[in-house]
């Protein structure tokens, strides 16, 4: 991937301190945080590139390909579902 536009790099930011801010409790700075996206396209592009980008390090720290930490990631996401009530 290229490196982000500044634009599209804002959106990243702002995307890592909506999670930054609800890791540390502060739920009203994550809203204040996703309702500054101004659209659901903005807060989905800047959601992806984050998840591109922190995808990229992990890979780049782990050594593991690419498909095989979505699977990882995927077969997480997978155990930890809450399944819905029937």
């Amino acid at each position: 991937m290229t490196s982000p536009t500044p634009a599209a790099a804002e959106l990243v930011q702002r995307a890592a301190g909506v999670i930054a801010a609800k890791h540390r409790g502060d739920l009203d700075g994550a809203e204040e945080l996703l309702a500054a996206f101004g659209s659901e396209q903005a807060k989905s592009l800047g959601f992806y590139l984050l998840a591109d980008l922190s995808l990229g390090l992990l890979r780049a720290q782990s050594g593991q390909s690419m498909d095989d930490l979505v699977r990882e990631l995927s077969l997480l996401v997978a155990a930890t579902a809450t399944p819905p009530d029937s």
